[in-house]
């Protein structure tokens, strides 16, 4: 008969009640790795223009030590070695990117490894996988090697995001909360992993102060999360993951680009991006998160909840505590990661928030009971974008 089903009406949606888990998402355990080369900041000026054969630019290096030296990083972490920039001075793009391919997957399963031991059940238990990063352009990519290299499910359901800049780490998050919300027992593997090969380059004459900008600030690492909602009796989870938001600044595209090119991956950080920020984040925040966070009076107190903001620069850090009025030493984990490892891209999100955990742990930490277990997480991106996610610490 037309219009009759065999299939009852209230099926989809006695499915639909049944796939989806009936709690929050939760972070379950953390890993972060970096590659063993390791440069001081300090030296780096140096080290780059004699890596890079431009020691004869004289009047460039003067301006390069100032960006360093502003930077607020003590040290950074690199793949490359003088070693393989001395044996392949002119790398092309294929050779960069053939570079990527194999180092990712290694550098990213190092620190997914790391997230699955504290997690401490079988690896056949991640149900997704999603792999973040700005350095490689492959496919099959990162993810299908580390569905390899961990030993993965070959019906694990992977997702990629690329090119999304700074703000990658929590967009990976972002979807990873959304993917265990609505799939009730999945547990998602997130991995976020970043190699500078791909924008490293040497010095040019014309080069402004923008241009070199990424050269003096970014580093190479890994990060990976496990995500689950309705933990299981042994697991143990550290950050309730209770609202995500996104937001594109209008008429801010040119502010911070990011593109791959025939010399790699290139782009602009224009030198007023931290003051922009700054000018937006609060703003940002309580159109986001400002009702659930107001107190009796309708006015949020930033300086109660914990912060894990992607740092970018020891200079963004400072715009946002004074465009937040916080107190000292509630960016803690943010300058603790800037300054141990550089800006590490999407990556560098998910140090902080491993920071933020230790310091709340440690009874004698910044972190530990100056707070009522609310807190922000916060990345931007190409876009002007700003990504931001309220937790709440678990008990």
């Amino acid at each position: 008969m037309a219009g009759s089903s065999s299939i009852p009406a209230t099926t989809v949606r006695e499915i639909r009640v049944v796939q989806r888990a009936d709690g929050a998402a939760a972070v379950l355990a953390i890993g972060t790795a970096n590659p063993h080369h390791c440069v001081p900041q300090g030296d780096y000026h140096d080290y780059y223009f004699r890596v890079t054969n431009s020691d004869h630019l004289t009047d460039l290096k003067p301006t390069f030590a100032k960006l360093c030296g502003m930077t607020g990083i003590g040290r950074r972490f690199f793949h490359h070695t003088d070693e393989m920039l001395a044996t392949h001075p002119n790398l092309s793009l294929d050779a960069r990117l053939d570079v990527v391919a194999t180092a990712a997957p290694e550098l990213a399963a190092s620190a997914a490894a790391k997230a699955i031991a504290e997690w401490g059940r079988p690896v056949g238990d991640i149900t997704h996988l999603v792999v973040s990063t700005n350095a490689g352009s492959h496919a099959p990519g990162t993810d299908v090697r580390l569905v390899s290299l961990l030993g993965l499910r070959h019906d694990v359901l992977r997702t990629v995001l690329q090119l999304n800049g700074c703000a990658t780490g929590c967009a990976a998050l972002r979807l990873a909360k959304d993917l265990a919300e609505n799939n009730r027992g999945a547990r998602v593997l997130v991995a976020c992993v970043e190699l500078t090969i791909t924008a490293f380059r040497g010095p040019d004459k014309a080069d402004s102060f923008d241009a070199l900008i990424p050269q003096g600030l970014f580093g190479d690492g890994a990060g990976a999360v496990i995500v689950g909602a309705e933990p299981y009796v042994h697991e143990r989870p550290l950050f309730e993951m209770v609202s995500a938001s996104q937001y594109v600044i209008p008429d801010t595209e040119h502010m911070l680009t990011m593109q791959l090119g025939s010399g790699g991956i290139g782009g602009t950080i224009a030198t007023g991006l931290p003051r922009l920020a700054a000018g937006i984040v609060e703003q940002c925040l309580l159109d986001a998160f400002g009702d659930r966070l107001a107190g009796s009076g309708g006015v949020v107190e930033w300086n109660n909840l914990f912060w894990a903001v992607h740092p970018g620069s020891s200079v963004m850090l400072d715009h946002i505590v004074r465009a937040l009025r916080l107190a000292p030493g509630k960016l803690a984990a943010s300058r603790t990661v800037v300054r141990e490892y550089g800006n590490m891209l999407g990556a560098t999100v998910i140090f902080v928030l491993d920071e933020v955990r230790r310091q709340r742990e440690d009874p004698q930490g910044e972190g530990a009971g100056h707070d009522e277990g609310w807190g922000v997480m916060m990345g931007f991106g190409p876009g002007f974008t700003v990504e931001a996610m309220l937790l709440h610490a678990a008990t």
